[in-house]
């Protein structure tokens, strides 16, 4: 009988304590968005126009993980890993979670994350851009070789909480570099963000420790406008620059504007890249509709003009084209058809 009673009370007392055990427990979530499209690109080249289906035109195609688990007045753990992956090939990225790769905690003091993220510039820069960093013509064309960082490996990274509208960002990366009298190449960025009803303001700086005479210099403003009283019209635009010694400073002006109406969105972009005596302007439309929350058709249309000195290119959210660096002076332009699902 005293048997009994014992394992009565265990069973009850444990089937009190469960619901603190699942509260404390971390809530994990499956995501992704897949995205693929048919392009017909003229990259300049003898090739001439080409036909291709690729993958992440509006949006890069990925999947991930996010969770995060209540530790008790305000505080959070959280992580998240993310991949990328090509739709028309089914093939990974290099480095199997090289979008993001993120633990942290978050609480009313911000947010503080350790790991592979994105940087200060980023931030803003993916804040300012009509085309939301999607869509041949998009701003992404500052962050290729040799130009703006992106994504920061080895990082530490503090997002502060909104104090009226206004947000601080910091963040460091270790480049990790032990040879003996060789920069570390260590990583130091800082922003602000500023938003109040439809404005955002935006500014970031970096600084990269990659040779030995001089810092590497970062910089990007951002501003935009949501106009609630014109159906939700915004205007955004941002101004982006790469100092890296030994070579000519890269400059990149965007100014851009989306329109909604209904299920359909309208967006435009002009950009213009710089770099020494080259000079690159291009114009962009792009064309959404939304057959559901999760899944939209999408169509896109793109046209570079380089000057005599120029080889810049147009880049959508994964795929860049340009003309090959011996062919100075060709203008690149692609029209794209896709569709997008995400999950």
């Amino acid at each position: 009988m005293q048997a009994k009673r014992l394992a009565a009370a265990i069973a009850v007392t444990f089937a009190a304590a469960t619901p603190l055990f699942a509260a404390a427990q971390t809530n994990v979530t499956l995501y992704g968005i897949l995205d693929a499209a048919i392009s017909s690109q003229d990259t300049g080249g003898p090739e001439g126009r080409t036909t291709v289906v690729n993958s992440g035109n509006q949006s890069s195609s990925r999947f991930g993980f996010r969770g995060t688990e209540d530790l008790g007045n305000g505080l959070k753990a959280m992580f998240n890993l993310e991949a990328g992956t090509a739709i028309d090939t089914g093939a990974g990225d290099t480095a199997l979670f090289g979008r993001r790769a993120v633990v942290g905690l978050e609480g009313g003091f911000g947010s503080l994350t350790l790991g592979r993220e994105y940087s200060p510039i980023a931030a803003i820069a993916g804040a300012s851009d009509a085309f939301g960093q999607g869509f041949y013509g998009s701003n992404l064309s500052a962050f290729t070789t040799n130009r703006l960082t992106r994504r920061l490996a080895n990082s530490v990274n503090y997002k502060s909480p909104s104090w009226n509208g206004f947000k601080l960002l910091a963040a460091y990366a270790a480049g990790e570099v032990t040879a003996a009298n060789t920069p570390s190449g260590d990583l130091k960025g800082v922003g602000a963000e500023y938003t109040l009803g439809g404005l955002y303001l935006g500014a970031a700086y970096h600084t990269i420790n990659r040779v030995p005479a001089d810092e590497d210099k970062e910089t990007a403003f951002g501003a935009g406008y949501k106009f609630d009283q014109l159906g939700g019209f915004e205007i955004k635009g941002n101004y982006l620059s790469a100092d890296r010694e030994g070579s000519a400073k890269y400059k990149q002006a965007n100014l851009g504007g989306a329109m909604p109406f209904g299920p359909h969105r309208v967006y435009a972009n002009y950009q213009r890249q710089e770099q020494g005596n080259a000079r690159g302007n291009s114009w962009a439309l792009a064309y959404t509709y939304s057959l559901s929350k999760r899944t939209n058709l999408y169509a896109s249309y793109a046209s570079l003009d380089n000057n005599g000195s120029g080889v810049f290119g147009l880049s959508s959210s994964s795929v860049t084209i340009a003309p090959a660096a011996t062919l100075l002076g060709k203008d690149p332009d692609v029209f794209s058809l896709g569709l997008r699902h995400s999950f």
